[in-house]
């Protein structure tokens, strides 16, 4: 889908994903980094709730917010095309998918279809991306989680990141945290705050 910044946060905007992370990944190279990634492909980890969020849901997704001929061979494999599954329901709903596209006589598919393996996670700049360019965000939520580790994996971070790319917007979100029932009442008020006070 291009450059992982973006898919990042549009991922992270939806109701039941839990956890977002960019990476490297579908290729030889061990140890990957952004300067040297080899014959990997950037790529976006998303982790989720599949009752509330479907996996075919996540498809329409991926199709509809890129187009795998703008991407596909741009510096080289860096942004290439790759949908990824990890489970063979997964892997089902993408067969799905693609004979979907197919009766509906919709251009061959550009993206590449792989059994997800090793993936290398990004360096720190590259999580939350559009979220720490809004200092007072990233502060508060340091206060709450007490460490960049911990903002970075947490589900509020991923909403936040989504935010502030405009994948979702405050009041969405806030209605959305009202029925969080993971989180502790008391723990969840302090992130309701955070969110309230937080200057874009």
């Amino acid at each position: 889908m291009g450059c992982f910044w973006s898919p990042e946060a549009l991922f992270g905007a939806q109701e039941g994903v839990i956890q977002t992370e960019t990476g490297y990944a579908g290729g030889t190279l061990k140890g990957p980094t952004y300067s040297n990634m080899g014959d990997h492909s950037e790529t976006v980890l998303v982790f989720y709730d599949g009752s509330v969020l479907p996996y075919e849901k996540l498809l329409d997704l991926f199709e509809k917010h890129h187009n795998p001929a703008n991407t596909n061979d741009y510096k080289g494999r860096q942004y290439q095309s790759i949908l990824y599954w990890s489970k063979p329901e997964q892997r089902e709903a993408i067969r799905l998918w693609v004979e979907r596209r197919d009766t509906e006589g919709l251009p061959e598919r550009a993206s590449e279809i792989r059994e997800l393996t090793k993936v290398y996670p990004a360096e720190e700049r590259h999580q939350k991306y559009y979220l720490k360019r809004y200092p007072d965000a990233l502060t508060k939520l340091l206060e709450l989680y007490g460490s960049i580790h911990a903002v970075q994996s947490s589900t509020l971070a991923a909403r936040l990141n989504g935010l502030a790319k405009g994948f979702t917007n405050r009041s969405r979100l806030l209605e959305e945290m009202a029925g969080w029932d993971w989180e502790a009442p008391e723990r969840l008020r302090e992130q309701v705050e955070a969110v309230k006070r937080i200057r874009w």
